[in-house]
């Protein structure tokens, strides 16, 4: 429903603007919140299985039915890549000579000169497809094994453990690579001449981030009723809360990191990726991402009070996962020469609400839906015995 009349939406928006301009651009906010949900979770999944703790067993069932979405995360990325023209400027010039003489600056005919051989159309197809299977082959493998070991009662539990962490191990080394090859593609490269050796990180953290918020939600609106009432202790819920804290810190630090290191060098080249999110009344807006993304969820998680109230703990992921749309807003419109330095209104700015709403409404039905077509508990797990103890007995 939500997705329906958010695509009517956006479609009277685009009529209103003049231009469907806004609408790609926004297409890839709703792209990266979804690939972060689906992938991300897969990726929060194989570190569960390596760190191991009881907290796998209550987030388990959420981060596979999460991995599970990823035929619809392809098709929104089969979508990006039918926009790439309207949105990547290596995608409009093969090379420098053409880039000049299409207006583009000296540097940016440069950076499409120099990175022609990774930024063209062909690679972007290639690259994709192959981060897609090897993500694929992850996520129906992790699933398989988990329904393997619900049936397996016979196997030893160190069989299953080290089954498990053989496959996660190198898995979240190789997701790492992979994902940090998908978001140069899809969201660096608006900026044809940024470039940052931990931007891969930065999305890889921001996805824990925003996952561990959606899976808090999903534990936290299932322990209404049991089996997830009964499992979801007082205990493991202050964990958890803690758990989404520590991923706030490691968030803003790398970002602050980042971006004291350019701002310090004040190199020619590397410092108008920030200078287009300050000047222009962008400065505003970067001051509120600061807020949203860290100063809010910081600062409540702070309290134990909050940590160990459904309701509040609830309020808090779901502010988190607002905050990480508004910074993936910041990352994608001030690339484009008619926002850079030149915050403005109109009626196009909105899709950025319209489009990802729909998109995220579309990957929130089939991610509960594939939520439904297992149990929600794992019961050949080796913590189960402990997690359905008394809470007092632990007091």
């Amino acid at each position: 429903m939500f997705a329906i009349l958010f695509t009517v939406v956006a479609a009277v928006l685009a009529f209103l603007d003049g231009s469907a301009d806004h609408i790609y651009r926004a297409w890839i906010v709703g792209l990266m919140l979804t690939f972060g949900f689906c992938c991300g979770g897969m990726a929060l999944l194989m570190v569960q299985y390596c760190s191991g703790g009881k907290w796998g067993l209550l987030l388990r069932r959420p981060l596979e039915a999460m991995s599970r979405t990823l035929p619809l995360v392809f098709l929104y990325w089969i979508g990006l890549g039918f926009m790439l023209k309207k949105l990547y400027l290596w995608a409009q010039f093969s090379d420098g000579a053409s880039a000049l003489k299409g207006g583009l600056t000296e540097g940016e005919a440069h950076a499409i000169e120099w990175k022609h051989p990774m930024l063209n159309v062909g690679a972007f197809w290639v690259a994709g497809l192959i981060c897609f299977a090897i993500w694929g082959f992850y996520a129906w493998r992790l699933n398989t094994l988990s329904l393997q070991r619900e049936k397996d009662t016979l196997a030893s539990t160190p069989f299953w453990i080290k089954k498990f962490e053989n496959i996660s191990g190198f898995g979240i080394v190789v997701y790492s690579l992979t994902m940090t090859a998908a978001v140069i593609y899809w969201v660096m490269s608006l900026d044809v001449t940024w470039y940052s050796s931990v931007y891969g990180l930065l999305f890889l953290v921001g996805q824990g981030y925003s996952v561990l918020a959606m899976s808090i939600i999903t534990a936290l609106s299932l322990s209404k009723a049991e089996p997830f009432k009964t499992i979801l202790r007082g205990t493991e819920q202050y964990d958890l809360g803690k758990f989404t804290f520590a991923f706030v810190m490691l968030n803003i630090y790398l970002a602050f990191a980042q971006f004291l290191i350019i701002w310090s060098g004040n190199l020619p080249e590397e410092i108008p990726w920030y200078m287009n999110r300050i000047q222009g009344h962008w400065g505003v807006l970067l001051t509120l991402d600061f807020i949203f993304h860290w100063v809010i969820p910081f600062s409540l998680l702070l309290s134990k009070d909050i940590k160990k109230n459904k309701n509040r703990l609830i309020r808090v992921c779901q502010w988190m996962v607002f905050a990480k749309f508004f910074d993936l807003f910041m990352l994608v419109e001030p690339n484009f020469k008619d926002a850079a330095r030149n915050l403005h209104f109109s009626w196009g700015i909105l899709e950025y609400v319209a489009v990802p709403v729909a998109m995220v409404s579309l990957w929130v039905a089939y991610y509960c839906w594939n939520l439904t077509t297992r149990p929600l508990v794992q019961t050949n797990d080796p913590h189960l015995a402990e997690i359905l103890e008394p809470e007092h007995a632990h007091a």
